[in-house]
């Protein structure tokens, strides 16, 4: 008797599941030392408060994967529903992405986008290889927090902004 489990999901109805699984944007950005790197994720997710750990999804593909895999820390950027014009720059592939966006550097060198309304600063603790893609554990070192915004949210293959139930 085999214990070996085949995926039993087709892509085509995994893709359709989490299409209808809405999730916050994020921009992820790294420097190694040979120039910033960013990406957007929607596959943040807080893992832990004591100590507070996050953790996201990357392709194996991504241009941004081989600055995330060789950086010891990272900027998370939380973007405002009226961003989305930021979130599909960094989800477009064969450009540079930090031209014509505006960020600078933190005091210890990662780069952050300066009109995200929040952000955080991580120091990675493992990098887990998983199917096409590598999931990163950080743990947090700093937050700012700017103030209550509305979140970009994507869902249904775009993206929209959370509204509040009555």
């Amino acid at each position: 008797m085999s214990t070996q489990v085949q995926a039993g999901v087709e892509p085509g109805v995994f893709r359709s599941l989490f299409r209808a699984h809405p999730a916050g944007v994020t921009v992820v950005c790294a420097d190694p030392g040979t120039g910033p790197a960013g990406f957007t994720a929607t596959s943040l997710t807080s893992v832990s408060l004591d100590p507070p750990l996050v953790s996201f999804a990357i392709a194996n593909t991504s241009s941004a994967w081989p600055a995330v895999r060789e950086s010891a820390s990272l900027t998370v950027n939380f973007l405002a529903a009226d961003q989305h014009a930021v979130a599909t720059r960094f989800a477009t592939s064969g450009i540079d992405r930090f031209q014509g966006t505006a960020w600078s550097r933190l005091e210890t060198g990662e780069p952050v986008l300066a009109d995200a309304p929040a952000h955080l600063r991580a120091v990675v603790t493992d990098r887990i290889e998983a199917g096409d893609h590598h999931i990163v554990l950080a743990l947090v070192v700093d937050a700012a927090a700017g103030g209550d915004h509305d979140p970009l949210v994507y869902h249904a293959g775009g993206y929209c902004a959370a509204a509040p139930l009555d």
